[in-house]
């Protein structure tokens, strides 16, 4: 059986040193920590039960959505020079759905991307941006990148360390229309903790791995410290990219040997009570642990947990391994 250059990373990541011997989706609406958001206050609040209840309802829902992580088909790297792309076989990168033969090339020269029509133009329909494609310089970073669309297919250029990958998504990807919805842990108001919050003097940039084998350096601005299970525990947030009013939290726990997936899981709380920069409190509710993207396709580029972030007890909460 031949073994992926992506199944030798996930090998190699699961295995590293503080592992446990084997870290767009779906933003949190974020809590604001408070001293009395506990297990014991949860327990008998029916509110939060129901918060709970749509949160995880508004998970399956966007992962569902037309252009939801169920609808990745595929990540192309592009070489440098031209790339064409569409549904023929001549294509150097080749679109695995129902659109047009050639659709145009992206031409990567240094550090710019652009797209340039094929010999006998763009086709019908085929969009940049919303409006109709021409030939451009691609944007392929920050929060917008250019977005090319030919009816339910969608496809954007990504930076990914110095190099570019083109991601494909479509609405009508057997994933998506096949999906039955996903597997959670019953609610355990106990796995909703109030940590404290020690910020680091001054911030520090944490590298942190991920699947296909890069490092991505994000700003990490305290440690979070409380009590599970009896057993004295932190975890490290991260920033990411712009969003600056909550806190990104990769890790990973012993339910991954079992019942969760195997790289990571993630968690989007909101600020500590005095902001990062202050020591205070942080709410963490790990009944909103939730899977990262490559849980459902092998075309995602996640992020796995940092060595202070291997937690070595499980947490039976969140979203269970996801089963296609």
């Amino acid at each position: 059986m031949k073994v992926t250059r992506r199944q030798t990373l996930l090998a190699l990541a699961l295995l590293a040193p503080g592992s446990l011997g084997l870290s767009a989706q779906s933003a949190h609406h974020g809590h604001t920590a408070s001293p009395h958001a506990s297990g014991t206050d949860s327990a008998t609040d029916p509110a939060w039960l129901e918060q709970l209840s749509k949160w995880r309802a508004q998970r399956e829902q966007e992962l569902s959505a037309p252009d939801g992580w169920l609808t990745l088909v595929g990540l192309e790297w592009l070489k440098p020079g031209p790339n064409s792309f569409g549904a023929a076989a001549d294509n150097p990168i080749r679109i695995r759905a129902k659109a047009p033969d050639h659709l145009g090339s992206l031409d990567v020269s240094g550090a710019a991307v652009k797209l340039v029509p094929p010999n006998d133009g763009f086709p019908a329909e085929f969009q940049l941006d919303g409006k109709p494609a021409r030939e451009a310089a691609l944007t392929t970073d920050g929060a917008k990148p250019s977005t090319m669309t030919w009816h339910g297919v969608t496809m954007v250029v990504l930076t990914r360390g110095d190099r570019f990958a083109l991601r494909i998504k479509d609405a009508d990807s057997p994933t998506r229309t096949g999906f039955r919805g996903l597997k959670w842990y019953a609610p355990n108001p106990s796995l909703r903790v109030t940590a404290n919050w020690i910020p680091y003097s001054p911030p520090h940039v944490e590298e942190i791995p991920t699947l296909i084998g890069t490092t991505l350096h994000m700003p990490a601005p305290g440690i979070a410290e409380f009590t599970l299970h009896g057993k004295p525990m932190k975890l490290e947030p991260v920033i990411e990219g712009n969003e600056q009013d909550k806190l990104f939290f990769i890790l990973r726990d012993t339910t991954s040997m079992i019942t969760t997936y195997e790289a990571a899981r993630f968690l989007h709380t909101g600020l500590p009570s005095n902001g990062v920069g202050k020591p205070g409190t942080l709410t963490l509710d790990f009944n909103e642990l939730y899977n990262p993207p490559c849980a459902y396709t092998p075309y995602a580029t996640c992020p796995l947990p940092p060595p202070q972030n291997r937690l070595n007890i499980p947490i039976e909460a969140g979203e269970q391994r996801y089963s296609h």
